[in-house]
């Protein structure tokens, strides 16, 4: 990863006294989540919010937190799915964001993954919310459909992101490759910064709407949102099952009154098989307690997505064991 930036759990730290715990009373558990543009950064900042209960924090029934008693969570920038994974698997990563479809590849050794180890330790703690794909054009660009993208310049995001990987196989579906185009590849905020200057005609990027960056450039710059359809290409959803039909709706973003047809994967939340069972069980726990559904419901759009019903929705690796235990005992996964 390029860079981690603290987003949550240091507010939190901030409410302890002096003298009120040892430090050995206390444990830390970060999320990796994605550009600080997008959508996995600010629902990770809800979630660590959401878990952590420092020592000398007021309990839960007391209208304190209802998060692990100990527990100080930090949500970190980083470069989405395939470096959380990677960090994860490295032990620099307690736990992070990914799309389903990369977790899947992670663990399997396919897709982008064949060749290479797979990520046996991989575990899954919930499904959160649909990530839809993003094809973001200048309006004046002449880009109606994804085949317009040809000669034309495209951000395809970063290397290391579920966007690029999910960039590629639309190309793909459509007939198209990175030699039809004038790739780049930049995070979404820099993509709308281009844009600004007229120096980027299109880029992609896969996360909850509205993202922030495609907002900011929408409120300032003519664009167009372009559809992205499996009975125009049907290749991609054949070949790969994990996306969905999906649906962008009009007035998402300022100047596109009409509903966008595309497709979406899931983002999971996922950790490494190495974490302690009791952790992950009252991290599981936490994340489905009515306060944490508050919190998810008034910090962002996407919270509202995100909820018990769907928590197992796609998930192509195991639970870890605390995560399945808390499932089995709410009635949610049968024994």
């Amino acid at each position: 990863m390029k860079h981690l930036t603290l987003l949550a759990g240091m507010a939190v730290a901030a409410t302890l006294t002096a003298g009120s715990a040892s430090a050995q009373d206390m444990s830390f558990f970060r999320i990796g989540t994605g550009g600080t543009a997008g959508t996995y950064y600010p629902i990770g900042g809800l979630l660590a919010n959401a878990i952590s209960s420092p020592p000398g924090s007021r309990a839960c029934d007391e209208g304190g937190s209802c998060g692990v008693p100990g527990l100080v969570a930090s949500a970190l920038s980083a470069n989405g799915s395939v470096a959380n994974i990677n960090a994860i698997a490295g032990g620099s990563l307690e736990s992070g964001f990914s799309q389903s479809d990369v977790a899947t590849w992670a663990y399997t050794g396919t897709g982008i993954w064949e060749g290479k180890e797979p990520v046996e330790s991989l575990r899954a703690i919930a499904n959160l919310y649909p990530e839809s794909i993003h094809l973001i054009a200048r309006a004046d660009a002449g880009i109606a459909g994804v085949a317009d993208l040809k000669g034309k310049r495209v951000s395809m995001d970063e290397p290391g992101s579920g966007t690029l990987v999910d960039a590629r196989i639309i190309l793909d579906g459509y007939g198209l490759t990175e030699d039809d185009i004038e790739a780049e590849f930049l995070k979404p905020d820099q993509a709308a910064d281009r844009m600004r200057d007229d120096a980027m005609d299109a880029f992609f990027f896969v996360g909850g709407y509205p993202a922030g960056a495609i907002a900011e450039l929408a409120s300032q710059h003519d664009v167009t949102v372009v559809p992205i359809s499996c009975d125009e290409a049907p290749m991609i959803c054949e070949n790969f099952g994990y996306f969905s039909n999906d649906t962008i709706p009009g007035g998402t973003y300022e100047g596109v009154a009409d509903d966008t047809e595309t497709l979406s994967v899931g983002a999971q939340w996922i950790t490494s098989a190495d974490q302690p069972e009791e952790l992950i069980y009252g991290i599981t726990k936490a994340l489905w307690n009515e306060n944490t559904r508050k919190q998810l419901d008034a910090g962002h759009s996407k919270g509202k997505m995100i909820t018990a019903d769907t928590a197992l929705d796609g998930i192509g690796i195991p639970l870890h064991p605390g995560a399945e235990r808390f499932y089995k005992e709410a009635g949610l996964l049968s024994e």
